[in-house]
């Protein structure tokens, strides 16, 4: 099933954890809309502007297969809502800071465990919810082994 011109549910619902543990990981109809959603409002912009394949390392997690990934438990992925994503051959860094800069409507852009001089290293967390988008972003970093989310892109 496609949910916009380049993105299917079947990669948007992809899962290993939920393989190797025979885990369900099929939206209801709320969670499919908010994917739609996702995919036409978000997703399907990037990979127009880019002119290149978005790879999702993470969309779509039923609660049962996130709790096993130890994600929150109001993760919008569970919503059907957010998506892991990078662009081989574009730094996550320039990602991120199109997508902040490109004035579409998100929730959450987060860039995550980006090490400035390593262009492919972590990933752009991008969430969208047609009720809630307040463009918050922040950088995810490891600070004494714990998980530190700062305000902006932090280089």
């Amino acid at each position: 099933m496609k949910l916009s011109a380049h993105f299917s549910l079947e990669e948007l619902t992809k899962s290993e954890t939920a393989l190797r543990f025979d885990l369900d990981n099929t939206p209801n109809d709320e969670q499919l809309s908010n994917l739609v959603a996702l995919c036409e409002s978000v997703l399907q912009p990037i990979r127009d502007h880019f002119g290149k394949p978005v790879k999702v390392n993470s969309g779509f997690r039923d609660k049962v297969v996130n709790a096993k990934v130890g994600g929150s438990s109001k993760s919008d992925h569970c919503k059907g809502m957010a998506a892991d994503i990078e662009i081989p051959s574009v730094p996550n860094a320039e990602l991120a800071q199109f997508i902040v800069d490109s004035g579409m409507a998100f929730r959450q852009c987060i860039l995550e465990f980006y090490t400035p001089g390593i262009p492919d290293s972590g990933w752009v967390h991008v969430s969208y919810d047609i009720a809630d988008n307040k463009r918050q972003v922040l950088t995810a970093t490891k600070q004494n082994g714990r998980t530190v989310y700062l305000p902006g892109l932090v280089p």
